[in-house]
Parts: C-alpha cells; structure tokens; sequence
C-alpha cells in the first residue's frame, strides 16, 4: 500500500481556507468559563465541537459535571490506542479597551513576522485543539478512515482550574485510559524548532488579605498610631526573596533537585540567550535565582510571584486614605518533588509569624497543582519527535515547560499514562492578555504535523 501522508499533507494545504473559516466559528463564541455570565456560551461551544466531531465519524457526546461540561468521542479501530486531550474554554478578555478590535470577532490580519488569527483563543487553546480535528479530517478525505484508535477528551474548565476534571477522569477511568496521551496546549521552542516538552511546572496559587482597622481612616488624623495594613503587606512580600533571589518560606526547596545531565546538555545545546528573551518585553536583567541560568529559572527552578495587589484608594486623583484592607494575589511555580499542600500551610504560617498586633490575615486559596515529568523512554516520544522534525525540517527539540498544565499529572496519577506534549504556538502569541494570536503558518503547519504523528503511531 502506498504512503498516503503526501496526499493527505496535500489535501491540508487545499483545504486551508475552510479550516480558518471552522476556526473562526469556534472563536466567535465566547466561552470564557470562570465567568458565570458565559456557562450558555460553554455549553454551545461543547455542543459545537460534538457536532465537528460526529462529522468526522466519531461517536460524540456531551457530559455533564458540577462545571461545564466535558466532550468525549472515541473513534478510528486498531491496536494502539491514543487519547488526544484540549480545552475549549478561554481567558477572560480584560482589560477591553487595550484590545484592537472585539475579543471575539476574530479575523486575519497581517503583521511584521506574517499573517495571524486575532481572537481571544486563537491559540489557547481553541487554534491548537483543531489543528488536530483538522488532521483527522484530512486523513478521513484521503483515506476514508482514521489511521488509529483515538479518544477525544475536550474540557471547558482549564481556565479556571478545572474542578471538575479528577472526578470525571476517575468516574471514567477505564473508558479514557489508553497507550498514552497527546496534549496540543504548547507551543514551539522557537519560531522554526518544534518542541515536545518533557517537563512541567506544578502550581499554587493564595489570595492574602490583611486586615487592621475596622474602617478607611483619615490619614491625618489616624496616621502614625494606626496600623497601616497596605504596610504591613508590602513589608511581607518584600521579604518574600532574599538578595540573591531565593525564596525564604521555609522548607520551600524540599524536593527541588537538579535536572539529569544529559537534559540539562540538551538545553545548553538549544543556545537560549536571557538577554535576547527579556529584551522582546522591554527588560534587559534577569531578576531570578544568582547564579541560575535562563533556562533553568523557567524549565527547573520553582519560583514566587506577586500577582496582584490591592488596597486604599486607587482611582483617578488622590485620596489620603489609611486602608482598612490590604490584598495580594501570590503565586508559585513548583518543580520536582515539591508538595503544594504542604508549601500552602507553610506560605501561611509564614505570614501569620509576621502579622503585628492589631491586624489579622486571611487566606484564600486557588488550586494546587504537583510539577510532572514525562518518561521519554517510551518509543511514542521517538516516533513523534522524528514526525515532526520531518514536517519542520529541524530537529525537535525535547524541552522543559515554564507554565503549569495539571492535566499531564492527572493522567499519569488518575489514568497510568504518559503525556506527549506538543503545540504550535509562539512566545508573542500574547495568550491571556490583549490581542491575543495565533500564527496562520503555525496554524497550517501544525494541521501537518499532527497528520504526519497519526501515520506515525498508526
């Protein structure tokens, strides 16, 4: 039987045009799912990737759960088994008026570095979930049938730290376990090197809010007896780094270890340049742990971060107020074996040790999540990283993700399956900000790629 992937990676790139136009109409739905004002908007994007599915010949349905709902579909026939995992649910669109055009009328524009999709979830993750439905499809036209045994797992809850997805993998364990996982909510390691990434960061994230008096007070007349809980805050968070970066909550680095030699070659070998990174934003120092080098901080290093901070006035003019309330959203980045209950109770009882007289502290904690690492000893790793090193004409690149996607820990704890991860997004795509993109060329070769994997693992 002759090769079909020529035709197939033909057939993509004919039908091009109406893979943007399906594209566009998942992105005009605004299926932002940490608002309740769009759970109808969650829902019709479930029911609209159930009906995109059915019409490939998979057998698709929509479930319900405590949140929004989850699509499944299984379809295709053969020995292995793979389970392609994505999320239709997208970032809230604030601020409005630093976006060029609505959020959700998406259209293509063109730019310096070529031709992008502009839409809230372009790129996160609705451009990345379809490059792969767009492959299947190719590989139905060509060939009349899928090249393999595939489950769809689509969520609409990542967004907002996906509450309802560990009861619903464990409700359904034996249903959406498989060979191993294929996870597109990456992105390449630069414009031209793909990237399987082998290593992700875990997550904890706390909302502080410090409290002294029981009412704003005028400055004037209050200031300098009263407790100033905007002080005692920033006085904290301050503390947070010592000189040299490291953070001082204490037993934080438990668990954190060095990566393997061999990874850590593999990473020099990629020649990141820090300064040619933080220059693209404006920034020309690294700011994290002395002596640590730029991949290590974003790929092996866990971190702390100040998110957010509120107190006293804060509108147009000025007002001499002394805050009642001071607030900070903190998070942190977790490597290794780093536990995130325990670094919660410890983060606490840091910031309870330094609270003065006359004020109190409470918490309010958003999700934790353990760092994963995949085992690329298996041959799936071999034969995709070949895939797409053929559609890219580089070899890819095996690297370590800076973000935090729990799903891969969720498979490996939940569904006793490694994670392939693999998405064709790039650094500038501006995911969860204003004027978020994503690449028309990307958007084609990643349609390619997936098509090239599929004949790969079939």
């Amino acid at each position: 039987m002759s090769d079909p992937i020529p035709a197939i990676l033909d057939r993509i790139d004919d039908d091009q045009p109406r893979a943007l136009d399906r594209l566009m109409e998942l992105l005009r739905i605004p299926s932002i799912s940490t608002d309740p004002d769009h759970a109808d908007d969650c829902d019709t994007a479930a029911d609209w990737l159930v009906a995109e599915l059915t019409h490939l010949g998979f057998r698709a349905t929509k479930r319900d759960t405590p949140g929004h709902p989850m699509v499944v579909a299984h379809g295709g026939e053969g020995d292995r088994h793979v389970l392609f995992y994505g999320h239709y649910d997208v970032q809230p669109v604030d601020p409005l008026s630093e976006w060029n055009r609505k959020p959700f009328d998406p259209a293509i524009e063109s730019t310096q570095r070529g031709k992008v999709i502009r839409a809230r979830g372009a790129s996160d993750d609705k451009g990345q979930l379809m490059t792969f439905l767009e492959a299947c499809r190719a590989w139905k036209a060509e060939t009349g049938k899928l090249p393999l045994r595939i489950t769809v797992l689509f969520e609409g809850e990542e967004e907002s730290g996906s509450p309802s997805l560990v009861p619903f993998l464990r409700a359904n364990r034996e249903e959406l376990s498989a060979e191993i996982a294929l996870i597109c909510d990456t992105g390449l390691y630069d414009d031209k090197v793909p990237a399987i990434v082998t290593s992700l960061r875990g997550l904890l994230a706390e909302e502080v809010t410090i409290t002294g008096p029981d009412r704003d007070l005028h400055s004037g007349m209050y200031g300098g007896p009263a407790m100033n809980p905007a002080r005692v805050l920033t006085r904290i968070l301050g503390g947070l780094h010592d000189d040299a970066g490291r953070v001082q909550v204490p037993g934080f680095y438990d668990g954190v270890g060095e990566p393997p030699a061999e990874v850590a070659e593999g990473w020099t070998a990629l020649g990141f340049s820090t300064e040619a990174f933080l220059g693209e934003v404006g920034l020309s120092h690294a700011a994290g742990e002395r002596g640590r080098s730029g991949l290590e901080m974003l790929w092996s290093r866990p971190t702390a971060e100040i998110n957010g901070l509120l107190s006293g006035y804060t509108g147009r003019g000025f007002k001499t107020v002394l805050p009642s309330t001071a607030q900070a959203k903190v998070s942190f980045r977790l490597v290794g074996g780093q536990d995130p209950d325990r670094l919660r109770a410890a983060f606490r009882d840091w910031v309870i040790a330094r609270m003065p007289p006359d004020c109190h502290v409470t918490f309010d904690g958003h999700g934790g999540a353990a760092a994963s690492a995949m085992s690329t000893g298996d041959p799936v790793f071999s034969l995709v990283r070949r895939a797409l090193s053929e559609e890219w004409g580089r070899e890819a690149a095996f690297v370590g993700g800076a973000g935090s996607i729990p799903i891969a820990g969720y498979f490996q704890k939940e569904l006793g399956m490694e994670s392939v991860l693999t998405g064709f997004a790039r650094d500038d795509d501006q995911i969860h900000s204003p004027n978020e993109k994503y690449d028309v060329e990307s958007f084609r070769k990643g349609i390619r790629s997936w098509a090239r994997i599929l004949g790969a693992l079939a």
